[in-house]
């Protein structure tokens, strides 16, 4: 007689289990990492986010999930790409960020993020920064060597996937004249380290907020020869190296470099000019590819805008969020005055504006969230 031998889960084939657990929503993942090593590792080296990705691609919804700062509050927002004219931005949830420093309920008050592959690195109110995993709820507390208000932080990784912070400084003595000193914070060994001090250029307070793709992060900056010009700065995580990032065609035709973003499909950096020979006419770009270590940059130019009637609001825009498909493109303005936070412009030029929730509220976009599985204390 034979004897029947049971079948576990360590008996099943490494596709196999792949393919069941890209099945199994995000957030329950998070819960399943901890019930099995070999599921961790896999769950961990990004195949299952990969075989996630490739099986929603036929029926992937056709709209983007946004980020959102307001009134110190960080929000998941839907933005539904095919009633763009008629579409009422909607606010699926809100994230609570709990103090990590006590066993409190209390929330958290942010005051600016940075987001880079699903998770958020976080200023709070009270000089601390805090990365974290709105998803699993996982946070890590990092200490600051030391905190000015006028401080640029981003998040990155290495091209071995190891995420690092980096911390800009920029202390003006004139106009023309500033140090720029910069650190990084290491996640393997917990601690600040000087990389390097410049006074050839800096990064404006508003446009601080800086555009991270593939763990590198850019900036639009200015020279201190040339304060006046903009130009596309580039921080490669790996190399731990500033590079000057080469501009589309004859970038003397562009007055001013009004924002950066990343497509909403795979994840390409863009960029909104204003032509100096006609100022009524704002041209997006997109960079085809980018060599991080030299900063050359192939682009195509994307999509052409006439700013005629647009609001002011929407000319002196500060982040935006692009769709190649539709060619839409979904903004927030910086204008104090304005008493809307959201522009959705389409390919024939229409505008339409969204509702402001709280207009005494700060607002910051955001683009492109995607849940993600990486757990902070134990993978960065």
């Amino acid at each position: 007689m034979i004897k029947e031998r049971r079948i576990t889960r360590d008996d099943l084939p490494e596709d196999l289990v792949v393919e069941i657990l890209s099945r199994i929503p995000v957030v329950s993942l998070v819960r399943l990492r901890a019930t099995s090593k070999a599921w961790n590792v896999l769950i961990k080296d990004g195949r299952v986010a990969k075989k996630q990705y490739d099986n929603n691609e036929p029926r992937r919804p056709r709209h983007s999930l946004i980020i959102m700062l307001i009134a110190f509050r960080v929000y998941l927002v839907n933005v539904d790409l095919h009633q763009v004219y008629n579409n009422k931005v909607k606010i699926i949830s809100q994230f609570s960020l709990k103090d990590p420093t006590y066993n409190s309920l209390k929330e958290v008050d942010i005051c600016n993020i940075f987001h880079c592959d699903g998770l958020l690195l976080c200023t709070t109110k009270y000089s601390r920064l805090v990365v974290w995993n709105p998803c699993s709820g996982e946070t890590k507390l990092i200490k600051p060597s030391r905190f000015y208000e006028s401080d640029i932080y981003a998040l990155g990784k290495s091209s071995c996937n190891k995420y690092k912070v980096l911390r800009i400084n920029q202390d003006y003595f004139t106009s023309r004249s500033v140090l720029v000193e910069c650190e990084i914070y290491d996640f393997t060994s917990n601690s600040w380290r000087v990389v390097g001090k410049t006074s050839r250029w800096f990064i404006r307070d508003s446009k601080g907020c800086g555009t991270s793709v593939n763990g590198n992060t850019y900036w639009l900056a200015n020279s201190s020869k040339d304060t006046n010009r903009d130009f596309l700065l580039g921080f490669d995580f790996s190399t731990e190296r500033f590079t000057s990032v080469s501009l589309p065609g004859d970038h003397r035709l562009y007055d001013r470099l009004i924002a950066l973003s990343v497509t909403r499909e795979d994840q390409k950096l863009c960029m909104l000019a204003i032509q100096a020979r006609w100022p009524t006419i704002g041209d997006v770009w997109i960079a085809t590819k980018i060599e991080s270590s030299t900063g050359t940059a192939s682009w195509a130019k994307f999509l052409s805008l006439d700013l005629i009637g647009k609001p002011v609001s929407f000319i002196s825009v500060i982040n935006f969020l692009l769709d190649k498909k539709d060619k839409v493109l979904v903004c927030r303005g910086k204008h104090r005055a304005s008493t809307y936070f959201l522009y959705v412009v389409g390919e024939d030029n229409k505008c339409i504006q969204v509702d402001h929730h709280d207009p005494k509220s700060t607002c910051l976009l955001v683009v492109n969230y995607v849940p993600t599985l990486v757990q902070i204390n134990q993978s960065l």
